[in-house]
């Protein structure tokens, strides 16, 4: 029996998907629940599993391909053995029935008269088939499938196949040795590009920048890092500080973790913090929930997890919506100073940037220490100047002395 593989809901508002890799190939066995496709939308890449146990029959929608939320993509036939060279076979038929089968395609071999079409046959495969028919004289596949028993006997054996990476569609220039590629967009690259425009278009932005020491962070995770890791198994990052930094400034400054809806201004009392991560498709915005009840442990292993699986395109929808907040770290890439965008309806972005060591005045010294520019990128509709400036300087003041974020001071 041919089962049906639909594209499945992937998000309230997410009408459209695009076909990610085949991880089956027509041929091939896919166990029930065994992932068969990546579907790709615009905030995440989702796994479609086998309904049932089954041999791929067909795949209408290649990578690349757009389909709508509920669309046959692909075709699995229920509880079929994969036939090939790969050993496997389709089970045989018991003696009794191999038998009359036969038998019954004898008589009809012999009551045809000579000149006539040949006679419909069973339509359950025979012992030695007649050689198949050039593809060029077969009729055209009809939009039901056929089952494997209903297959005719002259149907060739499809040979599996290992899942191999899309074309890449390339259009050469008139110029001889120069080459242009054309590649579609992801859906989560064109998402990306639409509200990172709608984010230009739309809000007042404005960035203002500041400088943090992180000397007092760097001694303490040398110092009490190994310990930490020990009872938590997890590593005590920079992020950890900066969300608790960040959560503690926001308090002071509502209207950053706040957003305009229509006319009006909504507050939030609760804080979603989005943690900017490179995943396997893009850059994606996981968000920690209500991060202000969470510990440095609970927050690391938060983050910790959500980029792992960012990287393997394995976050859930939910875990990319909502935020009130976001953190972005170019640092880990190198980035000295930069102006990131605030990601709509967002009201602020933290951006993080490279550890330097400095030459920096302390006491009327000139002193080595561990530097690092902070950027806040705000919506100046209903933040202030002097609200932003006075938030990035309060996040300053915590990391340079970590001790306040536990006297909460």
């Amino acid at each position: 029996m041919a089962i049906e593989l639909k594209v499945p809901q992937v998000g309230e508002s997410i009408t459209e998907v695009q076909i990610g890799a085949w991880l089956k190939q027509p041929g091939e066995r896919a166990e029930k629940d065994e992932p068969i496709v990546e579907i790709e939308s615009d905030k995440a890449t989702v796994e479609l599993p086998a309904p049932v146990s089954g041999v791929i029959a067909q795949i209408l929608k290649k990578r690349g391909e757009t389909a709508a939320v509920g669309e046959t993509i692909g075709l699995l036939e229920e509880g079929a053995a994969v036939g090939g060279s790969n050993g496997a076979t389709a089970p045989a038929p018991a003696p009794q029935k191999e038998a009359a089968i036969q038998k019954k395609t004898a008589a009809q071999t012999e009551t045809a008269p000579p000149a006539a079409a040949p006679a419909p046959r069973e339509t359950r495969p025979v012992a030695n088939p007649p050689r198949p028919a050039p593809l060029a004289e077969r009729p055209a596949p009809k939009t039901a499938p056929l089952t494997v028993a209903e297959k005719p006997p002259t149907a060739p054996a499809v040979k599996p196949t290992k899942p191999a990476p899309a074309p890449r569609p390339m259009l050469l220039s008139t110029a001889a040795g120069r080459e242009e590629e054309i590649i579609p967009m992801t859906m989560i690259r064109r998402k990306i590009a639409s509200r990172l425009v709608e984010a230009q278009q739309n809000a007042a932005l404005l960035t203002t920048f500041n400088e943090v020491d992180m000397t007092a962070v760097i001694h303490l995770r040398k110092e009490q890092g190994n310990v930490f890791q020990e009872m938590y198994g997890v590593k005590l990052g920079f992020m950890s500080f900066f969300v608790k930094a960040t959560i503690e400034a926001l308090k002071m400054f509502p209207q950053i973790n706040a957003e305009i809806r229509g006319d009006n201004i909504v507050y939030r009392n609760y804080y979603d913090i989005g943690i900017a991560v490179g995943g396997g498709k893009g850059l994606v915005v996981p968000v920690v929930r209500n991060a202000e009840r969470m510990s440095f442990a609970e927050i690391e292993i938060a983050i910790n997890d959500l980029a792992a699986r960012a990287r393997d395109n394995k976050l859930k929808i939910e875990e990319l919506e909502g935020g009130t907040f976001t953190i972005s770290n170019g640092g880990v890439y190198g980035s000295l100073l930069s102006t990131p965008i605030i990601n709509p309806p967002q009201s602020g972005i933290l951006g993080l940037h490279a550890i330097q060591d400095r030459p920096v005045a302390r006491d009327g010294n000139v002193v080595i220490r561990s530097m690092m520019y902070l950027a806040l990128t705000y919506d100046h509709r209903i933040v202030d100047g002097r609200e932003a400036v006075t938030f990035l300087r309060r996040i300053k003041e915590i990391i340079e002395n970590p001790l306040r974020m536990l006297l909460e001071v």
